[in-house]
């Protein structure tokens, strides 16, 4: 089998991207990843040893660990998160790992996407980023309300927040399309591993096309020469095609419901 090695190249950004903002998102709560010191340095050090985990619970709907190379084991990724209590969970980046035998079950599968830099021809309703921390609750509201399952999912148990402040320091930007003073669409790109990873995609109308248009043309105008990268499954991911994504390579989120660790 002969493998192109842009997808390779693909695949490896997306995949570090996400293990950063993931440990971002983790860092924001005071949650440390395992290895290191500083977002940057965590993943830095976790991909030495080929996973990015936290020994201590994530906030709600992040991984508690995320393999960056393929051939890691799964006993190296169980031994370094906190499998004593239910609701663990694993993003296996390249879906090479059986944790059946761990008490895992898979909650969904999904692709990598990848879109090269560019202009686009036909945008859609402008999106800005937020100016500021005060805009981050109604941005949230709105996620909560207009998406479902997965990284991308409803808001945290109990109404905990999971977007902080502390995210917009560490380079999140937060595109949101405000109209009469409310916001019915928007994403988070985060810069990481020399791309943009765009996630957390939602329109209050569920036109996802048009919300991936709109989004495509903010990220032409605020990083012209910088490749985008996520990951979709679903109805999110055949939108995310039809606007000029390709698939670079699957993945697996593993949930573990047995807390007898």
């Amino acid at each position: 089998m002969i493998t192109d090695p842009r997808t390779t190249s693909y695949l490896t950004a997306a995949v570090r991207n996400n293990a950063q903002w993931c440990d971002a998102v983790c860092h924001a709560h005071h949650v440390a990843g395992a290895v290191g010191e500083g977002a940057s340095q965590h993943v830095a050090g976790a991909v030495e040893e080929g996973v990015w985990a936290s020994p201590r619970r994530t906030p709600p709907l992040y991984p508690d660990a995320v393999t960056l190379f393929p051939d890691v084991a799964p006993k190296d990724v169980v031994a370094r998160i906190d499998v004593a209590s239910p609701g663990a969970s694993v993003k296996d980046s390249f879906a090479t790992l059986d944790l059946s035998g761990d008490g895992f079950e898979v909650l969904f599968e999904a692709q990598w996407i990848h879109r090269a830099a560019g202009e686009q021809d036909a945008p859609g309703p402008r999106w800005e980023p937020l100016v500021g921390a005060a805009e981050l609750p109604a941005w949230e509201a709105a996620w909560a309300g207009d998406t479902e399952g997965g990284e991308g999912g409803e808001g945290g148990e109990g109404g905990e927040r999971i977007f902080l402040p502390r995210l917009l320091d560490d380079g999140a930007v937060f595109l949101a399309r405000t109209e009469a003073g409310r916001i019915t669409a928007g994403a988070v790109a985060y810069p990481a591993a020399d791309v943009i990873g765009i996630s957390n995609l939602f329109a209050a109308d569920d036109d996802l096309d048009t919300a991936w248009r709109s989004c495509l043309a903010a990220a032409a105008r605020l990083w012209p020469d910088v490749a985008l990268v996520g990951y979709e499954h679903g109805d999110d991911l055949a939108a995310a095609l039809r606007q000029g994504f390709a698939p670079v390579g699957p993945l697996r989120v593993w949930l573990r419901t047995d807390g007898n660790g």
